[in-house]
């Protein structure tokens, strides 16, 4: 996952370095930037730990594991792959109209890695898929309507918009799961 976000992050710096620095490629490099940041957030703030967690207490932790880490991480990381290609092609051209490959690549990537990460916390928690998750794929279905109508780079600042909701939603909701965690650490 790391190594996915990293490697997203340097092929999104390179492009921009590679672009003329007007307003429009500005805002999508910290765009793409807060993306990146937002898609870490998403899964290292507890979804690792509750995940690594729940393998070590789980009746058959191989099989576990390997749904969880092998197969989802598949879908998590095409997402994560899938938004750094939306991020290059946002930069080379921020003002070009999204038509329909384009409009599916900038949602395909957060949708992907939406339910990659919903999938995967589903498994490893053995709850409901994320109402966060379900929200934020909602917002990305609901954006699919404004492709024919919008740029790549407002375009690809709701996208982003969309993964910020989701973590800070997240990050909210799951405040007392956090303290439960923090607490038996120290007990």
């Amino acid at each position: 996952m790391i190594i996915a976000l990293g490697e997203s992050v340097l092929v999104t710096g390179s492009s921009f370095a590679g672009t003329q620095w007007q307003s429009p490629t500005l805002l999508v490099f910290v765009s793409a930037f807060v993306g990146s940041v937002a898609m870490w957030w998403i899964y290292f703030d507890l979804g690792a730990e509750r995940g690594s967690r729940a393998i070590r207490q789980s009746v058959d932790p191989g099989r576990t594991a390997r749904i969880a880490y092998t197969y989802l991480h598949l879908l998590i990381v095409a997402g994560i792959i899938v938004c750094a290609v939306a991020d290059e092609l946002t930069l080379r051209d921020p003002r070009q109209r999204s038509d329909a490959v384009t409009g599916a690549v900038l949602l395909g990537g957060p949708a992907l890695y939406l339910l990659g990460n919903a999938l995967f916390k589903k498994t490893v928690n053995g709850t409901n898929l994320p109402l966060s998750h379900l929200l934020g794929l909602g917002l990305l279905a609901l954006l699919a309507f404004a492709t024919a109508h919008w740029s790549l780079a407002p375009l690809g600042m709701a996208t982003t918009g969309v993964l910020v909701l989701v973590a800070l939603w997240e990050m909210c909701s799951l405040r007392t799961v956090r303290q439960a965690l923090n607490s038996s650490d120290t007990h």
